[in-house]
């Protein structure tokens, strides 16, 4: 164990967002700060230094997307699920009235279709099935195939839970949603950057993201790809720098006010980054580690994890017997320098499937640059805690 007195943070709460970042992403965001602003169609200066085109190229490889040009920049995976759910129901021509999603989703999904389509919801014109998990957080297809009717018009769903690290199968939701004719929008904001993703052989028709997670980029930063073919009603209005004049434009603006370009030109670095690495290099380093905890966790007899084996992605959650997850936080925080997240981790439906309403868990999770030492030392800590009840 580490001495509990000494100053040193461990960060174990990288499903919030990534802490370290790669050196080459703070000189990029340092470096976009340090000359002109680089802003689509707003200036008469040169672009010397594309970073929008880049890091769009780079997503594009990342996700397996073959146009670029397809993917709309955001502040995040909640401007990005807004636009696309909003979108797709905001159709002046819309068809249909099914709305599919599932009990892993986060609150930017949940709110979204509860607040924002409130009116739509209370006027009949919106019609919401919630396929439930297991105790795990994976969710069958097959409930999928019985939620997904002739009527729906978009099926979500959540990669992989911040809540229990699982992976849904989303190939096999996606080919639901379009045998029935319904549209599929799948959220990668915690697969993206540590787990194969590929747009096309994923069956998406529109892929949400953030990119300041496994991206590695800055807070603030993420984005929407729409596939080719596909038009959504705008949820945002503004400048774009082009056709001015114009008000109703013909076709739709999905980018709109002044860009975050410093964000950007992290999220470019960040991405540049992973291609480097590659995505099986992330995999097989974060199981290494992801193994280290979940097997240290379940040896120690106080404490319950929340999954029957170990999570596909870099997370997982915990209770300790006898402790309320914010106590354990506030003890790894107060006395061991370990942070970590407590609570319903913004996924309040998924804690019924669990069990874990009252408080939530206490959630571990990891990037590519933890250092296994930091997860031996949280086991330790855990240990200490557990033995002293």
């Amino acid at each position: 164990m580490m001495d509990p007195t000494s100053k040193k943070t461990v960060y174990l709460n990288n499903a919030a967002t990534t802490y370290p970042k790669p050196e080459t992403v703070l000189r990029m965001a340092e470096e976009a700060l340090a000359n002109p602003p680089q802003s689509q169609y707003r200036s008469s200066a040169a672009d010397t230094l594309p970073y929008e085109k880049l890091c769009r190229r780079n997503l594009a490889r990342l996700f397996g997307i073959p146009g670029p040009d397809r993917i709309f920049l955001t502040s995040g995976a909640t401007q990005a699920l807004n636009m696309a759910v909003l979108g797709v129901f905001r159709q002046p021509d819309r068809k249909r009235h099914g709305l599919v999603i599932t009990q892993t989703e986060h609150n930017s999904v949940l709110r979204t279709v509860y607040d924002g389509l409130a009116e739509e919801l209370s006027g009949g014109r919106v019609h919401v099935t919630c396929v439930a998990c297991d105790a795990n957080g994976h969710v069958d297809p097959e409930d999928m195939r019985r939620a997904v009717t002739e009527d729906t018009a978009l099926v979500v769903l959540n990669h992989c839970s911040n809540v229990t690290g699982a992976l849904q199968d989303a190939r096999a939701i996606g080919k639901i949603a379009h045998e029935k004719g319904a549209l599929f929008l799948l959220d990668v904001s915690q697969s993206a950057g540590c787990l194969p993703v590929s747009a096309n052989e994923l069956e998406t028709d529109l892929l949400a993201f953030t990119g300041h997670k496994a991206l590695f980029g800055m807070q603030g930063t993420g984005g929407l790809y729409i596939r080719e073919g596909l038009t959504l009603r705008p949820v945002l209005f503004g400048g774009t720098g082009t056709d001015s004049a114009v008000l109703v434009p013909e076709k739709p603006f999905y980018e709109v006010g002044t860009a975050n370009g410093p964000g950007i030109a992290s999220l470019y670095a960040g991405t540049e980054y992973l291609l480097n690495l590659g995505i099986e290099e992330v995999m097989r380093q974060e199981q290494r580690l992801m193994k280290v905890l979940y097997e240290g966790l379940k040896d120690i007899p106080m404490v319950r994890v929340y999954s029957d084996r170990l999570p596909e992605g870099p997370l997982l959650s915990f209770r300790v017997r006898g402790l309320r997850p914010s106590d354990v936080g506030y003890i790894l925080s107060g006395t061991y320098q370990i942070s970590v997240r407590t609570g319903l981790h913004c996924s309040p439906l998924i804690h019924k499937a669990l069990g874990t309403e009252d408080g939530g868990t206490v959630r571990v999770s990891i990037s590519y640059l933890t250092k296994e030492t930091d997860a031996e030392y949280f086991i330790g800590a855990v240990r200490e805690i557990a033995a002293g009840l």
